[in-house]
């Protein structure tokens, strides 16, 4: 069963480049693998990914949300949905 839908594979597939400097997947199945090694979240909202941070203890005293949310990390999936990869 699969962890990631494909637009979340997608997007990341996609958009890798803002957190990595070189291609780390070149497929779908590798981006799967790769996301759950890392343990990567889908999140609902902009607002969970502010409460994500807060629970993992990153200090955003000072952040504004679209600071947060154009993080290298942070990746949009198009739908709502936000796609944190912490490597």
């Amino acid at each position: 069963m699969r962890v990631y839908d494909d637009a979340v594979l997608k997007c990341f597939l996609e958009k890798q480049g803002q957190l990595f400097p070189e291609k780390v997947v070149s497929d779908m199945d590798e981006a799967e693998d790769f996301l759950e090694e890392c343990m990567a979240v889908v999140v609902n909202s902009a607002r969970e990914v502010l409460e994500y941070f807060d629970e993992e203890g990153v200090d955003l005293e000072g952040a504004g949300e679209e600071e947060i949310l154009e993080a290298d990390e942070v990746f949009d999936v198009g739908d709502g949905r936000y796609l944190i990869v912490e490597a």
